[in-house]
Formats: C-alpha cells, sequence, structure tokens
C-alpha cells in the first residue's frame, strides 16, 4: 500500500468517526424528507418542459400538413391549366415541406416516447418517494417512543420505592384509625338515644293528625262517621247473637 493511501484511510477514520458522532440521525431523516418533497416540483418541471416539446411538434406537424396539402393543391391545379413551368417552382417547395413533415413526425413520436417514459419515471419515483417519508415517519415516531421510555425508566430509577411504600401505609393506617373512631362515636351516640320512644311520639303525632284530618272531612260533609274499633265490632256481634238465642228461647217455652 503507497504511502498516500494510508494517509487518505488514516484521515477517513480520524474524521469518519469525528462525523458519525456529530450525525444526528432525527435530524438527517428529517432533512432527506425535505429533500424528497423539493424534488417533486423540479421533477413536475421538467415533465412539463418535455409536454412543452411535444405541443410544439404537433403544432409544427398540423401546420406542415396544411403546407403540404396546399402545395399538392396548386400543383394539381397547375398541371390541369398546362403550365408545368409552375408545378416545377411549386415541386421543390412541395418536396422541402414534405421532407420537413416526415421529420417533424419522426420528432413528435421520440418526443411522445420520452414524455410517456417521464410520467413512469415520475410515477415509480413518487412511490419511492411515499415509501420512503413512510420509512422515516415510522423511524421518528419510533425514536419519540424511545425517548419517553428513557424518561420512564429515568423516573423509575430514581424512585425511592422503600420510603415511598412507607410512608403510603402510614397514611393509610392512620386514615383508617380515624374512620373507626368516627364509626364508634356514630354507635354511641345512636345508643344514647331513645329511638323507641321517638317512634312511639312520631306515630302519636300521626295519628292525631289523621283523626284532626278525619274530623275536617265530617264537618265539610266529605266523609262518614269513622268505623268502630275491631274490638267494638266483637262486641257489638256477640250482644247480637246473645239476644236472638233468648229470643229463641222463648218462643220455644212458650
Amino acid at each position: 500500500m503507497s504511502l498516500w493511501s494510508r494517509f487518505k484511510r488514516a484521515m477517513r477514520s480520524i474524521f469518519g468517526g469525528a462525523i458519525s458522532s456529530l450525525e444526528n440521525p432525527r435530524l438527517i431523516l428529517e432533512q432527506n424528507i425535505r429533500e424528497l418533497n423539493d424534488q417533486v416540483p423540479k421533477m413536475n418541471e421538467n415533465i412539463a418542459t418535455v409536454k412543452a416539446n411535444v405541443i410544439m411538434l404537433q403544432k409544427e406537424e398540423k401546420r406542415l400538413n396544411g403546407s403540404v396539402a396546399a402545395l399538392r393543391s396548386k400543383i394539381q391545379s397547375a398541371i390541369n391549366s398546362g403550365r408545368e413551368d409552375l408545378a416545377r417552382k411549386e415541386a421543390i417547395r412541395f418536396e422541402t415541406a414534405q421532407e420537413n413533415l416526415t421529420k417533424t413526425q419522426e420528432q413528435l413520436v421520440h418526443a411522445t416516447a420520452a414524455y410517456d417514459k417521464a410520467q413512469q419515471v415520475k410515477k415509480a419515483f413518487m412511490r419511492e418517494r411515499q415509501r420512503k417519508i413512510d420509512a422515516a415517519q415510522e423511524a421518528l415516531r419510533a425514536n419519540e417512543r424511545s425517548k419517553w421510555q428513557k424518561n420512564v425508566a429515568d423516573t423509575l430509577e430514581q424512585f425511592e420505592v422503600g420510603g415511598v411504600d412507607q410512608t403510603h401505609d402510614e397514611m393509610i393506617q392512620r386514615i383508617d384509625e380515624e374512620t373507626a373512631r368516627n364509626e364508634a362515636r356514630i354507635e354511641v351516640a345512636l345508643d344514647s338515644v331513645d329511638v323507641q320512644s321517638m317512634n312511639l311520639e312520631e306515630e302519636a303525632e300521626n295519628l292525631r293528625a289523621s283523626e284532626i284530618v278525619n274530623q275536617m272531612k265530617l264537618e265539610m260533609g266529605l266523609s262518614q262517621a269513622p268505623p268502630s274499633s275491631s274490638s267494638e265490632q266483637i262486641s257489638d256481634q256477640s250482644a247480637e247473637s246473645e239476644d236472638k238465642t233468648m229470643g229463641r228461647s222463648r218462643t220455644s217455652e212458650s
């Protein structure tokens, strides 16, 4: 190996490592996406130039076709009129126009083929461009996820599990004790209240209220007298049955 080759290899090993350490993959991918997008207008401009050439040749072909047809008519008219001198004069122009028409048609064929090829190249480029952009964006999203995971890992590494668990359990125990004390106070307070007496008083108030309402209905003529209690009905029925029994016995004696 020559001295110059060894020197170049040594320079590449030095500066190559330094450049690699300075490269930021995320920034480079973003720059690649911008460059791929910037190439689209340039490609469209080149394709437009090819298309313009096709349109120009199509117009030239149309013009030459008209010239050839007009010269053909002049030559035929001169021959019919017996003016072969005029026919020969127009014949040279007719031949030149035909040659130009043939060349223009050939150029038009090549220009049309070039335009079709450019369209195919653009289509292939757009597919490859989209594929590279999608891959770059996915890599950037993966980079963002990895940064988030790194932050989480750093947080977990700095997390004092033992101290937090001890404080956590202590606070829960204190809240449970306070809750138990409050529940005990409620039970003691309820035991000190004569609930049965309160219920009896409430029932008595309800009965008095019902009697007042019934009395008001009687005064307003909206209701009949309240029926007697069940004990009074039973005593009345017993007295009536005794009266009937005594009546039957007297009838039998008489």
